[in-house]
């Protein structure tokens, strides 16, 4: 770097007043305030779903931990707490469609991943999960996905199995987009529900 040039900001300033550096970022940064309010506002498909609200990754990841604990009643509160979680990066890169982060990249991957770990270890959980609670998740996800792309993304039900799978689930699953007032207080009382503060 030329002593003329100013180094480049790599932290985001949160609401909570926390400055969260993105290279390298800190569990003590994070909060959950932020996680709910940023996946609140961030817009499932990029915003292509019908509806008068956007499906917020907030909710996604309610849809998602519902999915896991039906599948896995005996699953514990700190795995479904990572299930929860599993999105909460994007609250501060928001969310890439899957062709877009394919088209970046490991070095996307690899960033996204550092994020996720710093918020596990915030929340108590591991940096890195079980193979298994990994394997619920993307299972959890990809049901998730489907439902999604029917209900609000105009995929036609054969389309939404080719790409993400059959939609298997044990319960109907009816969507309602929310307010992202009213998205970020369900992901917050899910996570308290979940952590029992």
């Amino acid at each position: 770097m030329k002593k003329t040039e100013k180094p480049r900001r790599a932290w985001q300033r949160m609401l909570s007043g926390r400055r969260l550096d993105l290279l390298d970022p800190s569990p003590l940064d994070i909060e959950i305030e932020d996680i709910a309010h940023g996946l609140s506002r961030v817009a499932r498909w990029n915003g292509q779903t019908s509806g008068p609200h956007a499906f917020s990754v907030a909710q996604h990841c309610i849809l998602c931990e519902d999915i896991a604990y039906t599948y896995c009643q005996d699953m514990s509160k700190p795995a479904r707490l990572a299930v929860l979680l599993h999105d909460a990066a994007e609250y501060v890169v928001g969310d890439l469609i899957s062709p877009f982060k394919a088209a970046v990249g490991l070095d996307y991957k690899a960033f996204e991943e550092r994020l996720r770990q710093a918020i596990h270890m915030r929340f108590g959980l591991p940096p890195v999960l079980a193979k298994d609670i990994e394997a619920q998740i993307k299972r959890a996800d990809r049901i998730a996905a489907h439902f999604e792309a029917v209900q609000l993304a105009g995929f036609t039900p054969e389309e939404a199995e080719r790409f993400f799978g059959p939609a298997q689930t044990l319960n109907p699953i009816q969507l309602q987009p929310v307010t992202a007032e009213e998205a970020k207080q369900l992901y917050k009382e899910r996570f308290k529900a979940l952590c029992d503060v």
